[in-house]
């Protein structure tokens, strides 16, 4: 089992989503956090003041596959979360050990 987690664009969360749930995925978390890579935010302009804008809006997705269906949700996200712009965001793999469902104890891959 693996943990997928993709910091995606937040005007990207649709779109990833129901690509997602088009080829069966339905559970993920998600939660928008704030953070910059390599292009190290933005500066703007505020009543005339420059300020930098270092920490961007982003989202976070966090979701629980079979080894099986690694592959194909990698790619899904990669496709479905796309421009070719800077900032696109980046995925995180890490293997799971165990995985427990709270309701009835299902342990494993029937827990997912």
């Amino acid at each position: 089992m693996k943990k997928i987690e993709a910091i995606i664009q937040p005007f990207q969360l649709d779109a990833v989503k129901e690509a997602l749930i088009a080829i069966g995925i339905d559970g993920m978390t998600v939660t928008e956090v704030r953070g910059h890579g390599r292009q190290k935010g933005h500066k703007e302009v505020y009543r005339g003041q420059e300020y930098t804008v270092d920490l961007l809006p982003k989202v976070k997705l966090e979701i629980a596959v079979t080894n099986l269906r690694f592959e194909e949700v990698i790619a899904t996200l990669e496709s479905a979360a796309r421009t070719g712009k800077i900032g696109d965001g980046k995925i995180f793999v890490s293997d799971l050990s165990e995985v427990i469902r709270i309701r009835n104890g299902d342990r494993g891959e029937s827990a997912l």
